[in-house]
């Protein structure tokens, strides 16, 4: 090798070497969701993604009628979460998603929607969602995530409550 070449390669390998590590490091993103994104199944599909992810983070409804949403875990991993989010759900319009950098919590090992509610199954008593981390950190199909949602509404909705989640669970 001719010394420009080993100049440049010896020159550009500790920038891709950095790249490769932030690319495999955990990352934190927070972000804003506008539009129609209250009492349209907003938080309950970033919790879904959450879990087929298994990223860690929280998202909670404002008072400006927006959501708010943290996620942490593998940057790719991230940006496929975001790509669903950014799409909405079917009931959802106007959707707007703005995001941040956020601070990666190395502690952080659930994800957790706040106050949640169902207004189409008429549940208004509101409930903590949480998700714990899988350990083996592995993606999961669309299918074992919303088993996952399944298992965790019926662990934390009371009876009567559970009744009115479990049809929309036994749904494809």
């Amino acid at each position: 090798m001719t010394p420009l070449p080993r100049l440049i390669v010896s020159a550009l390998l500790p920038l891709f070497m950095a790249v490769q590590v932030q690319a495999a490091s955990p990352q934190a993103i927070d972000g804003t969701a506008s539009g129609k994104v209250q009492q349209v199944g907003f938080r309950a599909m970033i919790l879904k993604q959450a879990i087929q992810y298994n990223l860690a983070g929280t998202a909670r409804n404002t008072e400006e009628h927006t959501v708010q949403f943290s996620l942490q875990g593998k940057d790719k991993r991230l940006q496929d979460a975001l790509t669903r989010i950014r799409r909405g759900t079917d009931k959802s319009a106007d959707v707007k998603i703005s995001t941040w950098d956020g601070t990666f919590d190395p502690g952080l090992r659930t994800f957790t929607v706040t106050g949640w509610t169902s207004t189409s199954r008429h549940i208004t008593k509101p409930y903590n969602l949480v998700f714990t981390l899988r350990q083996d950190n592995k993606k999961i199909s669309k299918k074992e995530a919303k088993q996952e949602y399944c298992a965790i509404l019926k662990n934390t909705l009371d009876a009567d409550d559970w009744k009115k989640a479990e049809p929309g669970c036994q749904a494809r």
